[in-house]
Order: C-alpha cells, then structure tokens, then sequence
C-alpha cells in the first residue's frame, strides 16, 4: 500500500486540470504540462482535488500508485510556481554569464563552456551563484546536473561547481617533510 499515492492532491486556484483519456492536462500561470499515466491507474479529479487509485492490481500498478501521484502534485506545483536551483561556482576566475538565453561558464578551461537553455528554462547569474529556473522538475534538475558535470568539485582544493549548501569531502594532499628512512 503506497503511502504517498493515497495523499490527495490539492488543486490551487488559478490551476485547471483535465484528464482527456490517460493524459492529464495542467494548465496554470506559469505555463500548461502534461503527463500520460499508464493504465492501471486511475486518476479522478473532484472538488479541487485529484486522487490516484489501482485501477487493475498487479505488481507494477502497485509501484507505479505513488510515482503517478509525485509526478502529478509535481506538474501542479510546476504551473502553479515553478521551481529553481541554485549553483555555485568555487575557484580563482571562475565565472559564469549570460549570453542571450544561454549560460557561459568560464572555469579553467582553455575555451568558455556554453550551455544552451532548454525551453521553459531561465538562468540567472548573481555573482557566483547560477539560478536555474522553470516549470517542469525534471528537466531542472537534469540541466542543473549537466551544468555541475562540467567541473564537478574536486576534493583537494573544493574548486569546481557545486549545489548551493552541498558540502565536498576534503582530502588531504601529499604531506613533505622529513622521510622516515
């Protein structure tokens, strides 16, 4: 029994929903989503709210109840205010811009990384912290990964760019000094 998939989902005002044969249409201030949930689920929309149920019981009906009912409370929030991530570049002259709609990284490489906004996706650069801005989750996070991919923090000296609040193990460096031969 899926203790997330029994939660309701509150509709706010401002959002309309529509479920038009399997895909369910969000509609909201920030932009309109869908998403196509599979068969064995059921999804009613009253009173503004939406609930997800087994329609025909089987295993994967069972793992798919709460991941429906996330993705869903997900398009909802999506439309409604949107979500955003936060980087931050760590590292003497590293430096990010904006170049139209695309983000440019300027982080020890011998050319500056471009980085192509998605639609539906904003960047935002203040100093040396980069915000990621838009209405579908997945693809901010899969952005906000692609951008860290460039020059992920490395343990010794904690250069690279990382989450806003992530913590980097830091290692240790070759230690010189006296030998004990």
């Amino acid at each position: 029994m899926s203790r997330i998939g029994k939660q309701p989902i509150p509709i706010p005002s401002g959002v309309t929903v529509e479920d038009r044969s399997g895909i369910v249409h969000v509609k909201g201030p920030k932009g309109e989503m869908q998403y196509a949930y599979h068969p064995s689920i059921a999804v009613t929309i009253a009173d503004g709210v939406m609930t997800c149920s087994i329609a025909r019981p089987s295993k994967q009906s069972g793992a798919l109840w709460g991941t429906t009912r996330a993705r869903l409370a997900n398009l909802v929030q999506g439309v409604n205010e949107g979500f955003s991530k936060q980087l931050e570049l760590h590292g003497v002259g590293y430096r990010a811009a904006l170049q139209g709609r695309d983000l440019q990284l300027s982080v020890g490489f011998s050319h500056p990384v471009i980085i192509k906004a998605p639609e539906g996706v904003t960047f935002t650069v203040v100093k040396e912290v980069i915000t990621i801005e838009g209405v579908d989750i997945e693809t901010i996070g899969q952005v906000t990964a692609d951008i860290r991919k460039v020059r992920p923090p490395e343990p010794y000296k904690g250069k690279g760019i990382r989450y806003v609040g992530e913590k980097v193990r830091r290692k240790v460096g070759k230690v010189v000094g006296a030998s004990a031969g």
